[in-house]
């Protein structure tokens, strides 16, 4: 669709999305990564900061606090993290290891909540942030229990490459997601950030994965036989609570 075709609200939209987290941009910024003229950008700028969805801090724009809150009345992002939260801290206190709980979002993992020490390793994974279903254990272990139809569409894409290690074999991955549909088990090896391995397992409601619960682990510390058992404990478990909430049952 051409810019100039687009309804305010879609302009909006556009706008919020070019800021990066956590950096502010100056309205020549904003203007070159939406490709929308310079007046219609201050305007929108203006008005989104007198909603409180930005924050003018000077000459430079930053995401207002007022999104912050409208996110965390997400249902489905307020009733996970509400489940998750003590099955996450008991992986985090049995494995002293970075803890994600993420869902599918189209063909990408959006990460919902992480409980991590100060001593983490680091990762690119953030609450809020997204990353290929196809080089993250999470990913892998939402899109193995996905729709036939959904697992197609990933597979006949381009693999993403994120380091050395990164499945970029469409028939490759077909082959591990078979596997992680047998054992209800992903693994993940240095495919989204060298250094760092991870182990995630399936969230199901109504035999549809919901979400994926993971334990990230450097690399010379990865014991996936030690940690599966837990892990998919875990998201059984977390499975049942949101399915007794579900039917209304306490």
């Amino acid at each position: 669709m051409k810019r100039d075709a687009l309804s305010v609200l879609q302009r909006s939209a556009l706008v919020l999305d070019v800021f990066p987290r956590g950096a502010a941009l100056t309205l020549a910024e904003v203007s070159t990564r939406t490709g929308l003229p310079r007046s219609t950008t201050h305007r929108l700028l203006v008005d989104l900061a007198d909603l409180g969805w930005l924050t003018r801090r000077g000459n430079t724009f930053e995401l207002g606090m007022a999104l912050f809150e409208l996110g965390e009345r997400v249902g489905l992002k307020h009733r996970l993290r509400t489940a998750a939260v003590p099955f996450m801290q008991d992986l985090f206190a049995v494995t002293e290891q970075t803890v994600h709980l993420a869902v599918r979002d189209g063909h990408e993992a959006v990460y919902v909540e992480k409980i991590h020490g100060h001593s983490s390793f680091p990762l690119p994974s953030q609450i809020g942030g997204r990353l290929p279903l196809t080089c993250t254990a999470v990913g892998k272990a939402l899109l193995a229990s996905a729709d036939p139809a959904v697992q197609d569409e990933v597979l006949s894409r381009p693999l993403r490459r994120y380091t050395p290690m990164s499945i970029t074999d469409p028939k490759t991955l077909a082959r591990e997601l078979d596997a992680i549909r047998r054992t209800g088990i992903a693994i993940e090896r240095e495919e989204a950030a060298l250094g760092g391995c991870c182990l995630a397992s399936p969230v199901m409601l109504a035999g549809e994965p919901i979400a994926a619960l993971s334990v990230s682990v450097p690399k010379d510390q990865f014991t996936p036989e030690l940690l599966a058992p837990a892990v998919r404990t875990a998201a059984m478990a977390l499975g049942r609570v949101l399915a007794r909430t579900s039917s209304g049952h306490p």
